[in-house]
């Protein structure tokens, strides 16, 4: 029996109706990107939004169609906001701290057909405007006075047609606009992920979902915001809605206060003070930097009353600041683009409210309990629910209506587990009161011994030090606990600290097996697009680092492999700097052919820190087998060079005691070992060409005749010499892609060396050297006699030429080549691998999807769907009609992907479904194909899709594959 209430679908139109008809007055304040306060109301704002419909609507935009905006927060994003979703169009929030590359993959994959933009964010706009081919317009929010008088994008934009000025196109279309009408499942935003473990997915959220999320939010529990709140979204609008603040301020009739462009410390606090704001919303970073400024002012927040942090971990020292100093309540939440993206909040029950308030900051600290609506559960590895007792560490995963069931495209394939819930990709506890705790990212927890360690309660904890500005901690390998923790630190302007603080400051608040292992300070610590640590950009750029006592451990174990074994003579030891740092590689001179007795080296000196080096060879929080004796020489370093160069610069910028690694923009390159100053001591000696070898002869003296004759014979060497150098070079590409392709070929390279490394990265550049030496050799021989080397430096240059003609050339078939590994006949309903080829196809292998995209980093094609851009550049791949019976076709089908060589993994004529993996003759590069035979009213469709399992493009192997295959079943 159904029930007899009426029904109405919740669609976000009716959020502003409600707003302007009950509180339509309530004012909307923004500080413009223009730099003046601008004050307007609900009312006026539903007004302009529907002029903006009717805008939309007349330049083609229809319900469905996405509708980009690259914007701050202000009362204009809020008309343009509304007034796409009202028409049931898609309001698409693009992210301005992203790459431009990325947000033209994100416009790209979205199909947006227009977008709205600042001024702020016009010149990234022109940049990627020639590579968004579905943007047709776009629209700057700012007056006629304020616009540019000459706006070209960077390249040909064949699609674009004009730019247009927000306030002209609200003046020139009426209020008068339907709204709604659809059903409330329809889109209604779009909303992408910040990408830092592959390509941005896309979050469609929907009107309902939208609704649902603001009634939820306005709970007492969760926001509790009222009509008597003046708010301030500092979060942006194109993180999640504005964590739905834009929905549910209007919802509720609080007054809002748009901070635009401007989010430092100051101007957050004038906007607190001279609007009266009680409730607010950012990020740790905003609230950490208004402290700051308060602080160094004095000044106080006697109005506002509460503050949601969220995005990432609340740090202790930010909530006392808040509750001591200026009477605020913190409420520490959590959430995602894929929840809306309100999931838990730390408001406190009833029982935990009556507690002191210290007592009551370790439930403060955690991300709190789900609203009404959200549900949540830990699972095992396998699965398996785990206990709510504050110490099971589980896979955290969410389940609700306003919760994404899959990703725009059907990006990532399936998300859900079988009882509908999302892995959130986070590591957590709930304990016995329902508070939830994030412990970890799941890619980013160190798991030492077997046992996790939450990076982010480490980071929390030091982050309470008083000199500390940024922390992060990062799992390094360690041979017998598989990972151990480091802890990076920036610091405080003008502050210096040592390790040995850091350490001292964490004991006793953390396990003692929990303490980093090390602590490395940084320049700077990366953030990522929405302002979260980029661990994964720390991770690769510290990738080469090793353990301090580790380091050690290695130079010992090399030393005494070189003492069992004297023969040959041993590489220079490694010594590692004491307090962690990358040490310096120390030489001694490489022994010679002894002509005569050598000359005497200076005493080496012993390194004083060698034994706390060695003392420091244990993590401290679990004892490790000694580290073997480490061989005093190994360590010796020439001291007399060092006394008497005070002047020479040093390796590292110090800071402190310790040595300071700034985590820059590029890698590291690996440190070169200085030569030793002894080598370049020693006193020459000469031999003459015809004594005999061991017999030194004194240097004579010679006239000018032999003098110049010598030097023209020294000069010839070294012009003969540097152009052997350069043939050498100019052979090493070749040599590189001959070694790859047999290395791979009988198995003596993993692919990844052979084709990635020593083909397409180490080739290519040793063909740019081999152009440097050529040019150089050729010079070389003009200044050096050109009749006696004419031959050899041509000869270099002449393969330099061909060599790097091979590849220009290879590059231009590539370069017209699409960047896919994908083609496909039917996208309408794709063809998808069957178990069993996904299980040949392996792990590694790229991922199959029904609707791909092209990943940031294809250029013009970025975030284009893979069947576009078969359409446009693979014309071979079409379905094959045939006027034969479907068994037929079939057998044709089967027979030409045998005599093509492919190896057939699944053959089923009953239903028309080939499968089969053809490979690469010379680097063994697999592909998948699928072949699909079904009847037609001429006979039989032949369909088929080719898929390779390296990432990037395939130089048109894929689509020569199915274009032969489909000639040959034609006949």
């Amino acid at each position: 029996m159904q029930g007899l209430m009426q029904h109405g679908a919740l669609t976000v139109d009716k959020i502003i109706d409600h707003a302007a008809q009950w509180h339509g007055a309530r004012e909307v304040v923004t500080r413009s990107v223009e730099g003046p306060i601008v004050r307007t109301t609900y009312g006026a704002i539903r007004g302009r939004a529907k002029r903006v419909s009717n805008a939309l609507l007349a330049l083609g935009i229809k319900p469905g169609d996405r509708v980009g905006t690259l914007a701050w927060n202000t009362g204009r994003h809020m008309e343009a906001w509304y007034g796409i979703m009202g028409i049931g169009a898609v309001c698409h929030t693009l992210n301005p701290r992203l790459f431009p590359e990325q947000i033209a993959w994100i416009a790209n994959h979205a199909g947006d057909r227009a977008i709205f933009t600042d001024l702020t964010f016009l010149p990234i706009i022109a940049g990627i405007l020639q590579h968004l081919p579905s943007v047709e317009h776009v629209v700057l929010f700012t007056d006629r006075d304020h616009m540019p008088a000459d706006f070209r994008p960077a390249g040909e934009a064949p699609s674009f047609k004009a730019l247009l000025c927000f306030e002209d196109l609200v003046e020139q279309h009426h209020a008068d606009c339907a709204w709604g009408g659809f059903d409330e499942g329809t889109a209604a935003g779009l909303c992408y992920t910040s990408g830092t473990t592959g390509d941005p997915k896309g979050v469609l959220y929907s009107h309902r979902s939208n609704v649902l999320h603001t009634l939820i939010t306005l709970q007492p529990d969760v926001m509790g915001l009222s009509q008597k709140d003046v708010i301030l979204p500092v979060v942006p609008m194109f993180h999640a809605n504005a964590w739905g603040v834009a929905f549910s301020a209007p919802g509720t009739g609080a007054k809002m206060v748009m901070p635009g462009a401007k989010m430092d410390g100051a101007s957050i606090f004038e906007l607190l003070d001279s609007e009266g704001v009680t409730f607010s919303a950012a990020v740790p970073t905003v609230w950490q930097m208004l402290l700051q400024h308060l602080k160094d002012t004095g000044a106080k927040l006697p109005v506002l009353k509460k503050v949601v942090i969220g995005g990432a971990a609340c740090p202790e020292h930010i909530i006392r600041a808040f509750h001591d100093d200026y009477d605020v309540e913190v409420v520490h939440a959590w959430g995602m683009t894929e929840t809306s993206p309100v999931g838990t909040l730390s408001v406190m029950t009833d029982a935990l409210e009556k507690l002191p308030f210290d007592q009551q900051m370790p439930y403060r600290l955690k991300q709190g309990r789900p609203p009404l609506g959200v549900e949540l559960k830990l699972t095992d590895d396998a699965g398996q629910r785990l206990p709510h007792d504050g110490k099971s560490f589980g896979n955290l995963k969410i389940r609700g209506p306003i919760i994404a069931a899959e990703y725009f495209r059907g990006a990532g394939g399936k998300i859900l587990d079988e009882e509908g819930f999302f892995d959130t990709g986070d590591v957590a506890t709930i304990d016995d009161h329902g508070f939830m705790q994030i412990t970890d990212r799941a890619k980013d927890v160190v798991k030492s011994g077997g046992e996790w360690i939450s990076t982010i309660d480490i980071e929390n904890i030091a982050l309470g030090h008083p000199k500390a500005a940024m922390t992060a901690v990062i799992g390094v390998a360690h041979p017998k606990w598989d990972e151990r923790p480091i802890l990076l630190v920036k610091l405080k302007d003008g502050e210096t600290a040592t390790k040995e603080e850091f350490l001292e400051f964490l004991q006793g608040k953390i396990a003692k097996w929990w303490i980093p292992d090390d602590v490395v300070f940084v320049d700077e610590i990366p953030l990522g697009a929405t302002g979260k640590i980029d661990k994964k950009l720390i991770r690769q750029r510290m990738k080469d680092y090793v353990l301090p006592g580790l380091a050690v451990a290695t130079v010992a174990e090399g030393d005494a492999e070189a003492a069992a074994d004297p023969e040959p003579e041993p590489p220079a030891p490694t010594l590692a700097a004491a307090d962690g740092a990358q040490a310096a590689r120390i030489y001694a001179p490489e022994p010679e052919e002894p002509l005569s007795e050598p000359p005497p080296l200076p005493e080496p000196r012993v390194v004083e820190a060698l034994a706390h080096a060695e003392a420091e060879a244990e993590p401290q929080s679990e004892p490790v087998p000694e580290v073997a004796p480490i061989v005093a020489t190994a360590a010796a370093v020439a001291a007399d060079k060092a006394d008497a160069d005070p002047e020479a610069e040093p390796l590292f910028e110090t800071r402190g005691q310790e040595e300071h690694f700034p985590l820059g923009p590029l890698d590291s390159a690996p440190a070169i070992a200085p030569v030793p100053e002894e080598a370049f001591h020693s006193k020459p000696v000469f031999v003459s060409e015809e004594a005999p070898l061991a017999m030194p002869v004194v240097p004579q003296r010679k006239g000018k005749k032999a003098k110049a004759k010598a030097d023209e014979a020294s000069s010839g060497g070294f012009t003969s010499g540097l152009l052997d150098l350069a043939v050498l070079i100019a052979l090493a590409p070749a040599l590189l892609v001959a070694a790859g392709a047999l290395g791979v070929k009988f198995g003596v390279f993993p692919l990844a060396l052979g084709y990635d490394q020593m083909t397409l990265d180490w080739a290519p550049k040793a063909a740019m050297l081999g152009v440097a030496t050529g040019v150089l050799g050729l010079i070389a021989a003009l200044f050096g006699g050109f009749s006696r080397f004419w031959k050899k430096a041509l000869l270099a240059l002449a393969i330099t030429i061909a060599t790097l003609g091979a590849m220009v050339g290879a590059n231009a078939m590539g370069g017209r080549a699409p960047p896919i590994h994908d083609v496909a006949t039917d996208w309408k309903t794709p063809l998808m691998p069957s178990d069993a080829a996904l299980a040949a196809r392996g792990g590694e292998a790229q991922t199959v999807e029904a609707d791909p995209s092209l990943p940031v980093g294809s250029l013009a094609f970025a975030g284009r769907r893979v069947a576009d851009v078969n359409a446009e550049t693979c014309p071979a791949a079409r379905p094959l009609i045939l006027a034969r019976s479907p068994t037929d076709a079939y057998e044709a089908a089967k027979a030409a992907v045998q005599a093509a060589g492919l190896a057939i993994v699944t053959d089923d004529p009953m239903d028309g479904r080939l499968e089969a993996t053809g490979q690469s003759f010379w680097y063994g590069l697999k592909d998948d194909l699928v072949v699909r035979v079904r009847p037609d009213a001429a006979g039989a469709r032949v369909d088929m899709r080719s898929v390779g399992r390296e990432a990037g493009g395939d130089m048109g192997r894929n689509c020569r594959r199915v274009g032969d295959l489909l000639a040959v079943v034609r006949g």
